[in-house]
């Protein structure tokens, strides 16, 4: 994952009318040309036992699959199909995990796609959310099918050791290009890895027997069978890997196959609660409720009435050197954000020109890394307004607003928002939160704490945030407005907030805490867009006419969000430090903390998940009281 990602170079061979794509990397075939379909079907989800097994999972059960080579994705779309069919009625979940070296481009992936017509419905919803060839963990989610996908673009050798192990994989399709065409994918290494990330009870099939297949799972104790093999293959594998146990009468070791590998976790509808409604805790809010849990949200006062409540929120994320992006938060955030916000209203796509103030050969050198469709330049001549400074031009971003996204959050029918002041949490079997007037107001399973700075006066030791100022300006433009797809970056930055005013900002001062509307913060926005465009800040209105929001931002000392658990003998966790970042940062937090929580599939490579996880500001002493403490406090979403 150390390069820009390739996508798949093809050859098309047309058997019985159906295009078949050849990949011109491994000369083989993506699918089998007597029949794709059934051969997946019959290699992979009857090698696995599938509609067995996921006919019987039981209520809020999570059943995770992984895979090899992701390919045209007719493995996934089979399996989608079949869980159609079998899954029960009630709130279990099927996840897959899929690992790619060489993507197939968009519209190669349609093509292909389309030899299967059954599949149609199920293809378009996958086309929709296929992700950019850009390396690292893509998170595809269908919440209304129970169904969730991650997609991670990378060799095989570098994707699989940074996987983090949360959920065990109940079963895998050992898929890809023939050993003799890839024998790359079917080394020891990578063999080890998924070995490391399944446990008893876990499966295996592949098209392949070939020997070092069978011997790198033989040496971990799977057992392996080879039954036949789909249409004029003699052979497939299916493997078992079995639990062994001590027999107390003669103490030889006999073996037991486990049905499900991950019997300790539970599995039950989830009471959650959540202090503090900033976009944090609504985005907590929404990750767990999509999951079928039970979330109350807490807040004193209404939502977004803190640091997440400006009018707009542009999400405007600084790219990195391509061969960093499979595990730069700014940049896996921003893709999961614009697939996240895509399903609310409150979300419209934008594009936002970076001005190059300074560094401008790096910074414009980062649109020959990327693809094309994500960045490209400008010059200061084709720039919409005059300037002297040139441009990157971010294709794919967005705006969100944020107190539509709020309504829409606090509609689902998972989710109550209840107006209180927490005063403290009483931690037993489960979580009981009492307000000031120390009325308990219920028992939860969980708790996350979503109070920027305020999360600190829940806890005896919590990492320092420090606080942020930040003021935005609007002022009317009507005169000159500009285009409502066009968003402008500059240190500051501007962009419609509607057809008659104008929003810019935001000031920035460090270790501060007021947030009164300040006619000097109004200069400051107003000189940052008059250095970069000096005729056209000179046409708006006085700031003595500008209205304006300040807020506090908390951030860390490391500049990274915290996520996690402090003590991990509660149920107490917290998110926060979301800084400058939240609406960027926070769909993706709220998923990997939930993934903790509920012991899913983490979609972040592990090195970031350590420098997100709040654990990193422990002291390795840990102290002797509790982490959590009560006392009155102001609560204020991040």
């Amino acid at each position: 994952m150390s390069h820009a990602i390739q996508t798949a170079e093809l050859d098309w061979h047309l058997v019985d009318g159906i295009e078949v794509p050849v990949s011109k990397q491994f000369g083989d075939v993506y699918f089998s040309k007597d029949n794709g379909l059934l051969e997946t079907r019959h290699v992979f989800l009857h090698g696995n036992d599938l509609s067995l097994r996921l006919a019987n999972l039981s209520d809020y059960e999570y059943f995770s699959i992984g895979e090899t080579g992701f390919g045209t994705g007719l493995n996934i779309l089979a399996l989608w199909q079949m869980w159609q069919q079998y899954r029960p009625d009630n709130q279990s979940h099927l996840h897959a995990i899929s690992v790619e070296k060489f993507p197939l481009s968009k519209l190669d992936l349609i093509r292909a796609l389309n030899a299967w017509p059954e599949l149609k419905p199920l293809a378009d919803q996958l086309i929709q959310q296929y992700p950019l060839p850009l390396a690292g963990c893509h998170r595809l989610n269908f919440p209304e099918e129970r169904f969730s996908l991650d997609l991670w673009l990378g060799d095989a050798h570098e994707v699989f050791p940074q996987m983090e192990k949360l959920h065990p994989v109940n079963a895998w399709f050992l898929d890809g290009f023939a050993p003799s065409c890839n024998p790359d994918m079917w080394q020891e290494q990578v063999l080890n890895h998924i070995v490391r990330l399944s446990d008893y009870g876990t499966t295996f099939a592949s098209f392949s027997v070939a020997g070092v297949l069978k011997q790198g799972l033989k040496q971990h104790g799977i057992q392996i069978t080879r039954p036949r093999g789909f249409g004029h293959k003699r052979e497939m594998l299916k493997a078992s890997w079995i639990k062994p146990e001590l027999d107390s009468d003669n103490d030889t070791i006999t073996h037991q196959i486990t049905t499900e590998a991950s019997k300790s976790i539970s599995t039950k509808q989830r009471q959650i609660a959540i202090i503090g409604a900033g976009i944090a805790g609504l985005s907590c809010a929404w990750a767990f409720a999509q999951r079928g849990h039970l979330v109350t949200l807490y807040d004193q006062s209404a939502p977004l009435s803190g640091g997440s409540g400006n009018p707009l929120a542009l999400l405007n994320p600084k790219l990195c050197p391509i061969e960093q992006s499979h595990e730069h938060l700014m940049t896996l955030a921003w893709q999961h954000a614009l697939r996240h916000y895509a399903q609310f209203q409150a979300f419209r796509p934008i594009q936002v020109n970076q001005m190059a103030l300074k560094n401008v050969d790096d910074l414009l050198g980062l649109a020959t890394e990327y693809p094309e469709q994500v960045l490209n330049t400008s010059t200061a001549e084709d720039c919409a307004i005059p300037t002297a400074f040139p441009s990157l031009n971010l294709l794919q971003a967005g705006v969100v607003s944020p107190h539509s996204l709020r309504d829409q959050i606090l509609q689902h029918p998972l989710i109550q928002f209840q107006q209180a002041t927490i005063k403290s949490f009483i931690s037993k079997q489960t979580v009981e939160i009492m307000n000031t007037q120390d009325q308990c107001l219920g028992d939860f399973d969980h708790v996350i704490v979503c109070c920027a700075r305020e999360s600190q006066t829940f806890f005896e030791h919590y990492p320092l945030l420090k606080p942020i100022r930040g003021q935005v300006s609007w002022v009317n433009n009507q005169a000159q407005p500009l285009a409502a797809d066009q968003a402008y970056s500059y240190g500051g930055y501007c962009m419609q907030l509607d057809a008659e005013h104008l929003i810019l900002g935001a000031s920035f001062y460090p270790n501060r805490d007021d947030c009164e509307v300040l006619t000097e913060d109004h200069v400051h926005n107003f000189n940052l867009i008059h250095s970069v465009f000096p005729s056209y800040a000179q046409s708006l209105p006085p700031t003595s006419t500008w209205q304006g929001r300040a807020s506090v931002r908390a951030q860390t000392s490391d500049y990274f969000p915290i996520l996690g658990r402090l003590d991990h003998s509660t149920e107490i966790y917290s998110l926060a430090g979301l800084g400058s970042k939240g609406f960027l940062f926070a769909p993706l937090c709220s998923e990997i903390l939930a993934a903790k929580i509920l012991s899913e599939a983490c979609p972040v490579p592990s090195s970031l998940l350590k420098k997100l996880d709040i654990q990193r500001f422990v002291k390795k002493t840990k102290p002797k009281k509790p982490y959590f403490k009560a006392h009155p406090h102001t609560q204020t979403g991040n």
